[in-house]
């Protein structure tokens, strides 16, 4: 009987993309501040509002969609760091490029991982501050999936320009520069679907739409972001 031996045997996508999300985690746990940092944030500017402006519970309540969901989105651009700037420094980036593997795959385990580090915990912690920020109980749901639906196109857009600014030094403002313009649909979209809710209007709209962006952001981001690597590391 004969037996078809692979004397090179490549990992299947899953266990690709396991490998590569499972070390982004392990890399990251390593450098708690990294994590708890957008955190804070997040926290710091919501809670800071009404000292600033009014803590009057009718505005509050208006202006907490709004609020909530910029703090979100400056809090994801404080994380971008996590993506691709370490495994620039310590050579791994490169090592990825070169693999035969698909580079498609690892771009998604890392992007992922970057939501579960940052999108995620923000939405987890978003219902406590949307009750200090007294947003309407009907509008919770809305606030939650929007953060679900939105914050991974989040990462994906900051991690296109991330992936272009990797290689510069002190690169924090151009890419704050290049991400914002493209931050802005998502932020109207979430928002004003959170806004509608707390006031009994219908959000599928804004939620189809939001649902589209990120079906667009899955399939054509990880290819902007390869061609984005490819370019700062000149390969």
């Amino acid at each position: 009987m004969r037996q078809s031996i692979d004397t090179n045997p490549q990992p299947s996508m899953l266990a690709l993309f396991k490998t590569v999300l499972s070390r982004d985690l392990l890399v990251a746990f390593r450098h708690p501040s990294d994590l708890v940092n957008p955190l804070i944030f997040f926290m710091i500017v919501v809670t800071l509002f009404p000292l600033a402006v009014s803590p009057e519970k009718q505005f509050l309540s208006e202006a907490a969609p709004g609020v909530l969901w910029v703090a979100a989105l400056l809090a994801t651009l404080l994380s971008l760091d996590m993506l691709f700037q370490s495994d620039f420094q310590d050579g791994t980036l490169e090592q990825l490029l070169l693999a035969p593997q698909p580079l498609y795959i690892s771009i998604l385990a890392k992007v992922f991982g970057h939501w579960l580090l940052s999108g995620l915990p923000l939405t987890l912690l978003s219902p406590l501050l949307a009750f200090m920020m007294f947003l309407p109980t009907e509008a919770l749901p809305a606030l939650i999936v929007t953060l679900l639906l939105g914050t991974p196109v989040l990462s994906f857009i900051g991690a296109v320009g991330s992936a272009l600014t990797v290689g510069l030094r002190k690169s924090g403002l151009l890419l704050s520069l290049l991400v914002l313009p493209l931050y802005i649909p998502v932020l109207i979209f979430s928002a004003g679907a959170v806004q509608a809710a707390a006031i009994g209007l219908p959000i599928a709209g804004h939620l189809a739409l939001l649902g589209a962006m990120l079906a667009l952001a899955l399939v054509l981001a990880p290819l902007a972001i390869s061609a984005g690597l490819r370019i700062s590391l000149g390969s």
